[in-house]
């Protein structure tokens, strides 16, 4: 096993600034670019991202720590930010998902000095998880929705870049 509580939250700290220096100021062509019916754009994947702060990563690991197995997780909708309108700029989204991420690491940094990170609790589809596998998966989380902005900006270019496709591993995923 590779997971340290430290290293996980040096992912999870950066986040936030590594959408906001990639994704601030970009033009609405990249933003909105997405992989077709039913995919999610850069903005939408900020959402996302706001969502599972709100919803997921912590209020999850309370329940491992104050309830164990006894209680199963509420189902978390990976989907309810398709339901917000665009009342925000992608500035101000980012700026709130940073406000979120540093509330929650600080509870995260509270809660792993006071319980086991080997404590367990109840995914609706999983069965018994335990904070280690929760924490591990959020740092993961957010790796892959880094690296599904990436491929979408990719993709918007393949047919340019002629030849070199075969030598850009991002477009032959």
């Amino acid at each position: 096993m590779n997971f340290k509580l430290n290293e996980g939250i040096q992912v999870l700290e950066r986040t936030p600034k590594t959408l906001e220096y990639f994704l601030s100021g970009l033009s609405k062509v990249w933003l909105e670019c997405d992989e077709g019916e039913g995919t999610w754009n850069a903005i939408g994947v900020v959402e996302h991202l706001i969502e599972g702060e709100k919803h997921n990563w912590i209020p999850r690991l309370k329940m491992i720590f104050e309830e164990g197995e006894s209680t199963v997780f509420p189902v978390f909708d990976r989907f309810s930010h398709l339901e917000e309108g665009a009342s925000k700029s992608l500035e101000e989204k980012i700026m709130e998902f940073a406000s979120l991420r540093a509330t929650n690491l600080n509870e995260l940094k509270e809660l792993a000095a006071q319980y086991s990170l080997d404590a367990t609790g109840m995914h609706p589809a999983f069965g018994k998880v335990s904070a280690r596998e929760l924490i591990s998966t959020w740092v993961v989380h957010d790796l892959t929705h880094l690296s599904q902005i990436v491929r979408v900006f990719s993709n918007r270019y393949m047919e340019d870049v002629g030849p070199w496709k075969e030598y850009l591993g991002v477009l032959n995923s």
